[in-house]
Formats: C-alpha cells, sequence, structure tokens
C-alpha cells in the first residue's frame, strides 16, 4: 500500500522566525485572529515586520469556530482580495483562517492566496496539518474537516509569541501535543517519517513541558514545545490520529471541555484499551515508554508504568482524572451517552485507530472518564 508524506508548508522557527514577514511588504494582507490578539499588540507585532503592505484584520474569531465565522471573514476579505491571510492565534484562529481561505477561492478561482500560520499556543499543530475543526453549536458537535486544501504555504514559529500563554493553558495543549504523538505513532497509518517525527516530539514534550508547567517564562523550553507541536501536526497529518481524538471531539463538543484537558484525561484510558486488543499497538506504545526512559521488569509491567506516569503527570498538572472531578452532572452526561458513543464512532480520527471499537466498548470507556 502506497503511503504520503507532504512536503509543504515552509517551517520558518526560531527567535527571529518572525522576519519572514518582510517578503509580504507591498501586498494585500489578510490577517484572522481574535479580539485578544488584535487588542493586546500581538497584531501591531506583525505589522511592524510588513510596513509597506496593505492589511485588513478579521477580529471576530471565537473559540470552537462555527460555519457562520467562516462566512463572516470570507465576507470582510472579498471585497479586499488578499493576496495572503496570515493566521495569527491558537487552533481556533488556524482553522478558522483555513476555513476562511478555502471559501474565498471558491469566490476567487483564479487568484491564489497564500497562508501562513502562526500560532500563539503550543499544541494543536494546525499550522502543518490538513484538518479544521469546525464546531455546529445547535448541536454541540465538533466536526474534523480533512482536506489538503487546508494546509498552510508556511508556518512561523515564533517562541515570543507563546511566553504569556498562562500556565494552566500551556500545559492542557501541552498535552494535547504528547496525544497527537502518541496516537499518530500508534495509527494504522504509523509510518518511517511520520514515526521519526513523533518519537522526536514525544520527547520533547516528557522533558520540556514540566519545565514550562514551573517556569513559564522559560524561552528555550517555549521554544522546545512550540517545535514538539510542530512536529506532532506533521506526524499525523501524514499518519492520522485515533480514539482519543474521536471520543474528545465528542465530549469536547458536547460538554464544552477544552480540547487539550479531554485528551490529557483520555490518553492513558485508551492506551489501556488498545493495548489489551492490539499486539501492534501494544508493541507502539512500548516504545513510548522507551522513548520517556520508562522500563519495568516485563513488557507488561511497563505498559502500566507507561500509564501510571501519564495518570501521574496530568495530576500533577492539575488536570482531572475524570468528568465528575470537572463538575459535570450525571445526569446531563446520562442523556447524552447514546449521541456521544455514536459521534465518537462517525468521527474521522477513530478509522485511524489500531483497533476499531465497538459500540460497548465506547460505553464502557465513557463510564470510566465519568466517574
Amino acid at each position: 500500500m502506497a503511503s504520503y508524506f507532504f512536503s509543504i508548508p515552509d517551517v520558518h522557527f526560531g527567535e527571529d522566525a518572525i522576519s519572514t514577514l518582510r517578503r509580504l511588504n507591498h501586498k494585500k494582507v489578510g490577517i484572522v485572529t481574535d479580539n485578544f490578539m488584535a487588542s493586546s499588540g500581538k497584531t501591531r507585532y506583525l505589522i511592524n515586520e510588513m510596513p509597506q503592505a496593505c492589511v485588513s484584520i478579521f477580529s471576530e474569531v471565537t473559540p470552537d469556530p462555527s460555519i457562520d465565522i467562516l462566512h463572516a471573514g470570507a465576507s470582510q476579505f472579498k471585497t479586499f482580495k488578499p493576496d495572503a491571510i496570515i493566521a495569527l492565534g491558537g487552533g481556533s484562529s488556524l482553522d478558522a483562517a483555513k476555513g476562511i481561505k478555502v471559501t474565498l477561492e471558491e469566490y476567487f478561482p483564479d487568484h491564489a492566496i497564500e497562508l501562513i500560520a502562526i500560532p500563539t499556543t503550543s499544541g494543536s499543530g494546525s499550522e502543518v496539518t490538513a484538518y479544521a475543526i469546525i464546531s455546529d453549536p445547535e448541536n454541540g458537535r465538533k466536526y474534523p474537516l480533512i482536506d489538503e486544501k487546508l494546509v498552510p504555504n508556511c508556518a512561523i514559529l515564533d517562541p515570543h509569541l507563546v511566553l504569556s500563554v498562562p500556565r494552566q493553558v500551556a500545559v492542557d495543549t501541552g498535552m494535547d501535543v504528547l496525544t497527537h504523538a502518541i496516537e499518530a505513532l500508534v495509527s494504522d497509518g504509523a509510518n518511517d517519517f511520520s514515526d521519526a517525527l513523533a518519537e522526536k516530539a514525544i520527547a520533547l514534550v516528557w522533558h520540556f513541558l514540566p519545565v514550562v508547567f514551573t517556569d513559564e517564562k522559560n524561552l528555550d523550553a517555549r521554544a522546545h514545545m512550540h517545535n514538539a507541536s510542530c512536529m506532532a501536526g506533521m506526524a499525523f497529518n501524514s499518519a492520522g490520529l485515533g480514539l482519543v481524538h474521536g471520543m474528545a471531539h465528542a465530549i469536547g463538543g458536547m460538554l464544552h471541555i477544552p480540547h487539550g484537558k479531554i485528551n490529557a484525561m483520555l490518553l492513558p484510558l485508551v492506551i489501556e484499551y488498545n493495548a489489551e486488543r492490539s499486539s501492534a499497538a501494544f508493541e507502539r506504545y512500548l516504545k513510548c515508554a522507551t522513548i520517556m526512559d520508562l522500563q519495568a521488569a516485563t513488557p507488561q509491567q511497563t505498559l502500566r508504568e507507561l500509564i501510571g506516569r501519564l495518570h501521574a503527570m496530568n495530576r500533577h498538572f492539575g488536570i482531572p482524572a475524570t468528568l465528575a472531578e470537572l463538575s459535570v452532572e450525571r445526569s446531563a452526561f446520562e442523556a447524552l451517552r447514546q449521541p456521544l458513543i455514536a459521534a465518537a464512532l462517525a468521527d474521522g480520527c477513530t478509522t485511524s485507530n489500531p483497533c476499531i471499537p465497538l459500540p460497548a466498548d465506547i460505553d464502557r470507556l465513557l463510564t470510566r472518564i465519568a466517574g
């Protein structure tokens, strides 16, 4: 079976990475971001690098952007007709910019628009993926869109832009990076290229995320986490994800739980589930343990050590083990049980899990995460 690994986007990283924007002088540039980024001076930080550019800012992105946000952004830029769109922000702004760019190109089929992604959190990896998560607020759902047209042309990893991210957000998004990397490593689409990136991302997160938690202004640790997020994104863009994300999209969408947090909560449970049902996944999880310098007397004990250390890391970071600890009412959860099962099974990420779950499997995992 043929596999595929993309060679875009161009990735610029390091303390002076933002200077690559200077090539946009004298061009028409749309910036897609949220109100905080626009009001806090972050957009000015970009504009200072391209003072001769003609700039239009769409700053109405909200968490979990909906199709209405995409239409609003495209409507603003329709008369502007940008040469490039810069996505500035977390995963929501990057995903919105992807959708806006694709929508605009439907209006202007002969006008190519460059998409430049500048993440301000180290988590989604959206700056290098063909994925975008668009929400349906009326039905409490999140839908992963997957299309090569969504891959940005250029990604800029500027560690200065993540220094202000609060500690708890940094660890939630950091655990999202770890989940991306581990799921890519055990996915049934894993390959030599995705493995190389996933393994390095795991090593970086395991070493540097605790440093960020202890010293949130540590620029070196932030830079390494930013790079790890990008690497994990490239890995899962090639290999796919798995059941953690399939369930997280459902639970996060219906119960309004931050994506990184619910991923972290589900990760050790799904590792245990997959390892019991797939010998290939079991071996891959042992590889994760080796990368993390975890070793016990037997392979089974090593797996338990991996699961235990992930639980311990969550506790250390203040991430709860169950929905009950997040004050999710049991009655509200039970009312959503069947829709959650259906959504998790239908999610595109679940299809690349190393074993395909049955409804009863999802049901048992939901009971465990409920607490």
